[in-house]
């Protein structure tokens, strides 16, 4: 089993849509066997774009903490199953979710007051 999760220095980013890359875990059993990391800094906030991206990655299934509503739509769009809600050390919330101990805590960002609007005007610097 594949499964992406947004990477922030080894933590789960909690901003799916501001990821710079992802970290793609093989997972055999209850244990992660592998992983790499594949960049997304051509594709943030382009919502399918991402989707797509871990699609071509066969990816089953994407832990991550907040997600905006667009985002998850191309998520659950394209198959995946999304937990959201999530935070922490990446390989703990793989094992974890392949123990069956991580559960979605449907975490959807609606408040796009904090600088990433979808206006797209983004002050990047």
């Amino acid at each position: 089993m594949k499964i992406a999760v947004p990477n922030d220095n080894g933590k789960i980013n909690q901003h799916f849509g501001q990821s710079k890359e992802f970290v793609i875990c093989d997972v055999e059993g209850q244990k992660m066997s592998g992983q790499k990391t594949v960049s997304a800094q051509t594709l943030q906030h382009n919502h399918s774009g991402l989707a797509d991206l871990l699609k071509n990655e066969n990816v089953e299934s994407v832990i991550l903490g907040g997600i905006g509503p667009y985002a998850l739509e191309a998520l659950e769009q394209k198959g995946f199953n999304v937990i959201t809600g999530a935070a922490g050390d990446i390989k703990e919330a793989v094992e974890a979710f392949a123990r069956g101990e991580l559960v979605s805590r449907r975490v959807v960002c609606n408040h796009h007051g904090h600088g990433h609007d979808h206006g797209h005007g983004h002050h990047h610097g």
